[in-house]
């Protein structure tokens, strides 16, 4: 596809095109995604498709920013905002670790760094689309728990990107230096306890 500065039209086939993109990217990846075998499983004709998204790697980014999205609004609304705090810190940890771990969340964070020089807006697009929506949740719900006395918190946005870096640790290294691909479930386990431990153990009342 086209080098440059592209941009993203919308139209009547846009969501069409957009979910045939993702059955692609997520069977086949970013680089083994061709652009036939996108305007195939979208069907449409490639002429459509690169009217929507004259460039792989704009397209790639929406599907990821959709993706990220629509996790983290189904994560929200899985988790019971009546639980205990501990309840929901697990259940926000297990979320953010399936998704760190997960297939996707690599190839979009491996995309973010390869592409950072040329195309900067990327890495800034996929951090509102995902983290930054993450975030504001957490200070939202951690907010309510200091109104209740379950938590003791004066800086709300240092202790989301705490608690959210604790639901990294150990698993995200090995990730970006490909020592590991992929994790059991006793290993995000591991992390996600650890997580909500010491959270608590620093802002419990």
């Amino acid at each position: 596809m086209a080098d440059g500065q592209p941009t993203v039209k919308r139209g009547r086939k846009f969501d069409q095109v957009l979910q045939g993109a993702r059955e692609t990217f997520m069977s086949d990846g970013f680089e083994g995604a061709s652009v036939d075998d996108i305007a195939r499983a979208a069907g449409v004709s490639k002429a459509t498709l690169y009217s929507y998204f004259p460039d792989k790697r704009l397209l790639f980014m929406e599907v990821a920013k959709s993706e990220c999205v629509r996790q983290a609004e189904t994560a929200i609304e899985t988790i019971n905002s009546d639980a205990p705090v501990s309840t929901i810190l697990y259940e926000s940890a297990w979320q953010m670790v399936e998704f760190v771990t997960s297939d996707f969340g690599q190839r979009v964070f491996r995309l973010c760094v390869a592409e950072s020089d040329r195309f900067p807006e990327l890495g800034r697009e996929f951090y509102h689309s995902g983290p930054a929506l993450v975030h504001e949740k957490l200070i939202t719900f951690m907010a309510c728990a200091v109104e209740r006395g379950e938590l003791a918190i004066d800086d709300l946005p240092l202790a989301a990107d705490q608690f959210s870096e604790l639901c990294k640790a150990d698993l995200f290294p090995r990730l970006v230096f490909n020592m590991d691909t992929s994790f059991d479930d006793a290993q995000k386990k591991r992390i996600v306890e650890g997580a909500v431990k010491t959270f608590l153990a620093a802002y419990a009342p």
